[in-house]
């Protein structure tokens, strides 16, 4: 059975594993750490990874690949009792520098290189944005060891997995079970989400299809995001047909599979989750308002077949 991770992602000035520069991340696409952090070979292709920052969650995956490689690390201790304890510079203050364990203080903190081995995960294609839903202290308690204070700590995915439920992010939960899924299987990902997307991208499409949400109709340019209909983090590529201009909110419920668009006859069909908001029920049965290529049936379908065949 794969494992569960809970996995901090911060600023790099706040996640600084004993004294050293931290680590370059991107919580919806990769995540870095090296042989110097407890487990750091742990952690392997299908296991899932929820990131958060130290106040809640940001979102859960699964992991698809691995990459390593080989770096020089500078650490950095204090050079009166040698502890990786040091403060940041103090802006206003001289010295620059104060020992956390000793208290002394010094101009500079004494320099150490180190040969490690390197991680990224990548895991864009299964990425669910669940910013908020749960608390830290939930996350801590969720933790086979709750007072862990490390970055990567193993995460007890079955009673995690039941509190997303419980939160009317089902949905959510699907996505990852098939990702888990077809990578048991031997598969490479090839999930379905949506995105906003760069700049030249939506100016595309306001271009093509004008100021109109595809779900709602007319709206105001300024209320439009542009949803990729496929994973854009995965290739990097623009395809054609593979966006679609949509309001900001109907953009979310798209993208965790809340409303999707029925391929049989290109109308939106809205999940039982949210039976108890009229505003979207309302769309139900509803024909998309814009003219739909083959391009764009193509990866609406791909969409239905991910969040209604695979309940």
């Amino acid at each position: 059975m794969a494992n569960a991770w809970l996995v901090l992602a911060v600023p790099d000035e706040d996640r600084t594993h004993g004294g050293n520069d931290g680590y370059e991340d991107e919580p919806s696409e990769h995540y870095g750490w090296d042989s110097t952090v407890p487990n750091h070979a742990a952690l392997t292709i299908g296991d899932v990874i929820a990131l958060w920052d130290k106040k809640s969650l940001l979102g859960v995956s699964v992991i698809e690949n691995i990459d390593t490689g080989q770096a020089v690390k500078e650490t950095y201790t204090c050079p009166e009792c040698g502890r990786a304890r040091a403060s940041r510079p103090r802006r206003n203050k001289t010295p620059a520098y104060r020992c956390w364990n000793c208290k002394a203080e010094f101009d500079a903190p004494t320099v150490h290189h180190k040969e490690v081995t390197t991680y990224r995960s990548r895991h864009s294609a299964a990425w669910v944005d669940l910013a908020g839903l749960l608390t830290g202290a939930e996350l801590r308690s969720l933790c086979h060891s709750p007072n862990s204070q490390l970055s990567l700590r193993p995460l007890d995915w079955a009673r995690m997995r039941e509190k997303i439920v419980v939160s009317s992010a089902a949905t959510s939960v699907r996505i990852i079970d098939r990702a888990q899924r077809q990578l048991a299987g031997g598969h490479r990902l090839a999930m379905v989400r949506a995105r906003v997307g760069q700049g030249a991208f939506r100016r595309h499409l306001l271009e093509a299809q004008g100021a109109v949400c595809a779900f709602t109709g007319p709206a105001p340019a300024a209320a439009l995001e542009a949803a990729h209909l496929y994973s854009y983090a995965a290739d990097g590529q623009h395809r054609p047909q593979g966006g679609l201009l949509l309001r900001g909110d109907l953009h979310r419920l798209f993208d965790l599979g809340l409303i999707a668009v029925d391929p049989r006859q290109d109308t939106l069909d809205v999940a039982p989750e949210l039976a108890g908001f009229v505003d979207y029920t309302s769309l139900h049965g509803r024909p998309v308002a814009v003219l739909l290529g083959r391009g764009h049936q193509a990866w609406l379908t791909a969409h239905w077949d991910l969040h209604r065949n695979s309940r």
